[in-house]
């Protein structure tokens, strides 16, 4: 099976159990591209199923409620979990890997995946968690939306130089400044267009902005004084961040851990990123919800 007939079946998959056990046959006299596609799919019926169950434990008003109405809702829930599928770190890199180690199909770079079944069980957990998470998560704000709809097509960009997930870059810059209201500001009250809280130190030669932040000594929580970094556009925001990530020693570990938000999160809590002991389960968090707000406006995308 070609990826041209996979790709063919990946809308009628989201809804179509029958035709997602045939790819899953085909998958196993196949590439591992074939794989690959097959538990996309999986993972696709399972966010259908996950937002189906978000869809039913919200309060109706009854008022335009109809058979229509429903059939339109089912097709777009089935669109939003294809478009969510595939996602950096997601349930189908667990499920690609599983299904090699059980045909004997060596991955992509040649290594075998046996011996790694405690590390996927582990990421499952954490995937399950996060989807747990999601069901029972409220529905993103408005001020969210326009955030990531506002600095997507940035991240991209450098996505492309750095290599590090634009929804990650995004949900750090949302979660770092409150989704864009608590942004860092010069004495004059311009914006700094310092979307990381990065802080100035050294070696920084540019303009800097003072301000009182939160910082955790010992789990305890201290106001301090502070100089950030400031930047003439959130471009060179972005653009400074990635550098940082994959250029400094001290994140070496962070950018080999893209697969998975939340491994990117923690190692970049260990890493000293932040002082919050809980920041990667909040930024974690904050990936989720743009990773959710970026496929929904490529439903859109396409729809229009």
């Amino acid at each position: 099976m070609s990826l041209g007939q996979s790709s063919s079946l990946s809308n009628t998959l989201a809804a179509d159990a029958n035709a997602l056990g045939k790819l899953k046959l085909q998958a196993g006299k196949d590439s591992p591209a074939a794989i690959k596609e097959t538990a996309k799919q999986f993972e696709s019926l399972f966010m259908r199923e996950l937002i189906k169950s978000m869809r039913q434990a919200t309060m109706k008003s009854g008022m335009l409620d109809n058979a229509g109405s429903d059939l339109g809702t089912d097709l777009l829930d089935q669109q939003f979990a294809v478009q969510m599928s595939g996602q950096p770190g997601g349930l189908s890199d667990l499920i690609a890997a599983q299904l090699s180690r059980q045909m004997g199909v060596t991955t992509p770079d040649g290594q075998s995946t046996a011996g790694k079944v405690s590390d996927q069980m582990s990421a499952l957990q954490k995937s399950a968690s996060l989807a747990a998470y999601n069901a029972n998560a409220v529905q993103p704000t408005s001020n969210q939306s326009d955030f990531v709809d506002r600095h997507t097509a940035a991240a991209i960009r450098i996505e492309k130089e750095s290599g590090i997930p634009a929804s990650y870059m995004v949900g750090q810059a949302g979660h770092e400044t409150g989704w864009g209201k608590h942004e860092i500001r010069m004495r004059n009250g311009q914006s700094a267009n310092n979307l990381f809280g990065i802080k100035a130190d050294s070696s920084w030669k540019g303009k800097v902005a003072e301000v009182t932040t939160t910082e955790y000594v010992n789990g305890v929580p201290e106001k301090r004084v502070a100089k950030f970094r400031a930047y003439a556009s959130t471009d060179e925001s972005f653009r400074d961040y990635a550098r940082l990530i994959t250029q400094s020693p001290r994140y070496a570990k962070v950018s080999q851990q893209t697969g998975s938000a939340y491994a990117f999160a923690s190692s970049l809590q260990k890493a000293g990123y932040a002082t919050d002991p809980h920041y990667a389960t909040k930024l974690s968090r904050a990936i989720e919800t743009t990773q959710r707000l970026q496929a929904r406006m490529q439903v859109v995308a396409q729809s229009v």
